[in-house]
């Protein structure tokens, strides 16, 4: 592995020479920009502001801006006749338990290499002295152009050296927590307990980037030609409100099957506590040994079953059947009085003429 800085840890008055490697490397795919219109490729060039011209690495240099906007140019050489004891020494400072070092500082991680024979005694030494007391140590080191905190500690047989932020630089976390009091139940806790036993350890390395192969096969895809499908999208939750001891036992129940185990039943009621879980069970829609005419008969009797009787509305019907016929007989007797009447005003003619016709009708 190629070395990015040379220099030396100084651990009081012993000096071990040593390389600085990268620990860490980044797998994350990389995309260039292009134009759409023709795939061309899209660069960045650096243009001077003033007039306007492209301009190479070595006439660029370095400057301060200013509060006013007044730019104060920073050689190279100014920064190397700072007073920095650190500038090619990683210096220990103090020995800690690794618990007092905040994760919340880790940065970026290095192995120390020994930089030739000599320094194959001092940098074992000091290995081994972190092994035994089970310590890290704090040191202060310079790298690219500043002063940094680091953390030494032992990786397998290789001291390894792991980039810390200052401690100012590490945010309050003001304004984060959720708002008001949230009260957990003992209940809740044993069900997050049980889910984290079930879910039980892992080895690391058998974790990957699922994200990253799906792209890679997406590019092997579309270089070849291939239709590319796309993916099936899970359910992710969106937020929902969900009944927590619900899905806290549905969960120990899904990693128990996932991992090859008898699925645990919910709780008993009894406890007054929790509920079973059941899922629903789906019907079949197979028809039984009964005819289809028979189950239609038999639905068909209890709907008429259901159906309430009609009485009242067959009473008030005939009511207002009678009540119609006693209006018509009244207005027929009505019509009948005034034809009397009209013929008794009319004069005895009528009436004479009615009296012989009955007797011609009964001779």
């Amino acid at each position: 592995m190629r070395s990015i800085w040379n220099g030396a840890i100084s651990f009081g008055l012993v000096s071990i020479p040593i390389k600085l490697v990268n620990a860490t490397e980044n797998h994350s795919i990389h995309f260039r920009q292009i134009h759409l219109a023709d795939g061309g490729r899209i660069r960045y060039r650096k243009v001077c502001e003033l007039d306007e011209e492209e301009v190479q690495g070595g006439e660029i240099g370095k400057a301060y801006e200013d509060a006013d906007g007044t730019m104060i140019p920073i050689t190279d050489e100014d920064l190397a006749q700072l007073p920095l004891p650190t500038a090619k020494t990683i210096e220990i400072v103090a020995f800690v338990p690794a618990d007092q070092i905040d994760p919340l500082q880790m940065d970026a991680a290095y192995y120390l290499s020994a930089n030739g024979v000599p320094a194959a005694k001092p940098y074992t030494l000091l290995r081994e002295a972190l092994k035994r007391s089970n310590k890290v140590a704090v040191a202060k080191y310079a790298l690219r152009g500043r002063e940094r905190l680091g953390m030494l500690r032992v990786v397998d047989d290789v001291i390894a050296m792991h980039g810390l932020l200052w401690p100012d630089e590490i945010r309050a976390p003001e304004g984060v927590a959720p708002d008001g009091d949230v009260t957990v139940r003992d209940a809740e806790l044993d069900l997050a307990d049980a889910l984290m036993d079930t879910l039980g350890e892992v080895d690391m390395d058998s974790l990957h980037d699922d994200y990253r192969e799906a792209v890679e096969e997406l590019i092997a895809a579309k270089a070849s030609g291939e239709t590319v499908r796309p993916a099936e999208s899970g359910d992710a939750g969106g937020g929902k409100v969900i009944d927590l001891i619900a899905a806290l036992e549905n969960s120990v129940q899904a990693a128990k099957k996932s991992r090859g185990e008898e699925g645990a039943g919910a709780r008993d009621k009894s406890d007054g506590e929790m509920a079973d879980v059941h899922p629903i069970k789906k019907t079949s829609g197979k028809p039984t040994g009964k005819s289809s005419a028979q189950t239609t008969k038999k639905s068909t009797a209890a709907a008429k079953k259901s159906t309430p009787k009609s009485t009242g509305a067959k009473k008030s019907t005939s009511t207002t059947k009678k009540a119609t016929g006693s209006r018509s007989t009244a207005k027929k007797t009505t019509t009948k009085t005034a034809a009397k009447k009209q013929t008794s005003s009319g004069g005895g003619t009528g009436t004479k003429k009615t009296a012989s016709s009955r007797k011609r009708a009964s001779a």
